[in-house]
């Protein structure tokens, strides 16, 4: 998956936090059947940047093969990220079952498109073990300056 390396970082602020939440979501197909056209990729996009803007979220990035959809999304730290994920599902599922019928007809006989599984990753500017590192070494200048010894592993 690509992710925009020249993106800058815009922390966001509400009365009691400053905040960078990214998900990367993916929704597969159910059965994992190609299901999903140029037409209807192009309409997922758009009915996942309507639904992600009722949730005062932004959609940083959208790509998807015929199988399945990934997101990058830019979400608040208040938001019910699994009720975010069935909303984006259910809803996205109606509008192009609604428009693609006839098309999605040759693939499912119900009226359904996404697996009931999904993935979601949270995704930062930094690696996990730059993190780490940053993490560990908290409090190592204030040891210092006061010849405290290092606590134990």
């Amino acid at each position: 998956m690509y992710y925009p390396t020249g993106m800058q970082i815009h922390n966001k602020s509400s009365s009691n936090a400053v905040y960078t939440i990214r998900l990367h979501i993916v929704f597969v197909t159910k059965y994992r059947r190609p299901a999903l056209n140029d037409e209807m990729i192009a309409d997922l996009k758009q009915a996942f940047e309507h639904i992600i803007a009722q949730w005062r979220c932004t959609l940083l990035e959208f790509g998807a093969e015929a199988d399945h959809v990934h997101l990058l999304v830019d979400i608040h730290p208040a938001l019910n990220i699994s009720a975010l994920i069935n909303n984006l599902k259910s809803a996205s599922s109606k509008r192009v079952r609604a428009k693609h019928w006839n098309w999605l007809h040759q693939f499912y006989d119900k009226p359904v498109l996404w697996h009931r599984a999904y993935y979601a990753g949270s995704v930062g500017n930094a690696s996990l073990e730059t993190v780490k590192h940053y993490v560990q070494s908290q409090g190592e200048d204030m040891r210092r300056k006061a010849s405290l010894p290092t606590p134990p592993a």
